[in-house]
């Protein structure tokens, strides 16, 4: 997060602009909006923008995969809700007294919790994921470009050996 390297003042327009890049419409607007980025930030805050820019493909990631499930790679909430039923129970109970208690009582609380858990977007996709389908701006891309062998446009060429 760059907004450590901000002043308070400058958080909420870094804040709107950084959710410009994470809430873009497809790959290409995110980009765009992190140009945008630099050019509002770069010369007062480079160490902000250089925290963005360094792990760019990493930030982005997530448009790398089925655009139904963006909504669900987009939030941190499913953990922070799991994790925050867990900490009142343990509050509640004021600790769970041994370590292996409270290893069974974390245990126990999420997979009760797990019940009410949402389903994922198109769970179709997730073995298509799982098999390492390519998607481009959230859709399935069929027949890759980049991975699809060319065949050879002289018949007679010899460079190529063949392997029997």
């Amino acid at each position: 997060m760059s907004l450590p390297s901000l002043p308070k003042s400058a958080h909420p327009g870094a804040i709107a602009a950084m959710k410009d890049i994470y809430m873009a419409e497809d790959i290409d607007k995110a980009q765009i909006a992190v140009k945008a980025f630099e050019i509002d930030y770069g010369a007062k805050y480079p160490k902000a923008v250089k925290k963005i820019t360094d792990d760019l493909d990493v930030l982005l990631e997530f448009f790398k995969y089925p655009a139904e499930h963006w909504i669900h790679l987009r939030t941190t909430n499913p953990i922070e809700s799991t994790f925050a039923t867990v900490r009142l129970r343990t509050k509640v109970t004021k600790g769970p007294g041994s370590r292996a208690a409270g290893i069974a009582m974390a245990y126990k609380l999420i997979e009760a919790a797990q019940g009410h858990w949402r389903t994922v977007n198109a769970p179709d996709l997730v073995a298509l994921v799982r098999n390492g389908a390519l998607f481009h701006k959230g859709k399935l891309l069929e027949r890759p470009r980049d991975i699809t062998p060319t065949s050879p446009t002289d018949p007679a060429d010899t460079t190529r050996t063949e392997i029997a």
